[in-house]
């Protein structure tokens, strides 16, 4: 598993980053055919009250799997992110299954 995780506009935080990583441990546990992720944390400065974005894609066979999303900070968006992808990976899981 590899997690390449990158800051836009956005001070470089090693909390967020372990956060972020096991978070994602569960992700690669229970979905076996993930390759890597790639994150990306930016803030939207228009936006006061939220701002927060995480961009997350998956590598994986098949088409990338990319999920976003924009909170009041990076913890709530890492999460909200994640449960969007998992919801993308349960579809894809049925495909590979074989009968």
């Amino acid at each position: 598993m590899t997690v390449n995780i990158q800051y836009v506009d956005v001070d470089v935080s090693e909390t967020l980053s372990a956060f972020t990583k096991e978070k994602l441990e569960k992700l690669f546990n229970r979905y076996e055919f993930l390759i890597n992720a790639v994150v990306y944390f930016k803030q939207d400065e228009n936006h006061h009250e939220a701002g927060k974005i995480c961009n997350i894609e998956l590598s994986l066979p098949g088409p990338r799997i990319f999920a976003t999303s924009n909170e009041r900070n990076f913890e709530v968006s890492v999460r909200e992110t994640i449960s969007d992808l998992e919801r993308q990976l349960k579809k894809r899981k049925q495909v590979y299954k074989t009968y």
